[in-house]
């Protein structure tokens, strides 16, 4: 999903006006502040993924790591569909079907659990809200 929320980040930065550099930097920060967290939770609890307790995963691609808790990619799309959405909100909706698509195609490859996509959107969409707030339009 990384090549959508770059293409996301392009379009923004051609026809995004004069929010578009604080759209920008706000889902930046919010992306950054998401991957550290992501990093040091799943270290801490080291939870394994379902794909390697039970034999149904439908993903033919390795995971980046062998940790679940919580969701690294749901994190990212929440992170950069909040608070652009936020900035653009003729988008929101669209980038939160995006997101909330990310997440389910994490439960249902069989990567992650229903707790790590949940706990991956509040995260994402904290960080997402705070770096609205904390970014000056």
């Amino acid at each position: 999903d990384g090549w959508l929320w770059s293409a996301v980040g392009i379009g923004v930065l051609l026809l995004g006006g004069d929010l578009r550099f604080a759209a920008l930097e706000a889902g930046a920060l919010s992306v950054a502040a998401g991957q550290l967290t992501f990093r040091i939770i799943k270290r801490l609890t080291g939870r394994e993924r379902p794909c390697s307790i039970e034999g149904h995963c439908w993903a033919k691609l390795l995971p980046p790591d062998r940790f679940s808790f919580p969701s690294g990619h749901t994190i990212t799309a929440f992170a950069v569909a909040v608070p652009i959405g936020l900035y653009y909100p003729g988008m929101l909706a669209g980038l939160i079907f995006c997101a909330m698509s990310v997440a389910a195609s994490r439960v249902l490859l069989g990567l992650h659990y229903l707790s790590d996509v949940l706990v991956g959107i509040a995260i994402g969409c904290t960080f997402g809200i705070a770096a609205f707030l904390i970014i000056p339009a």
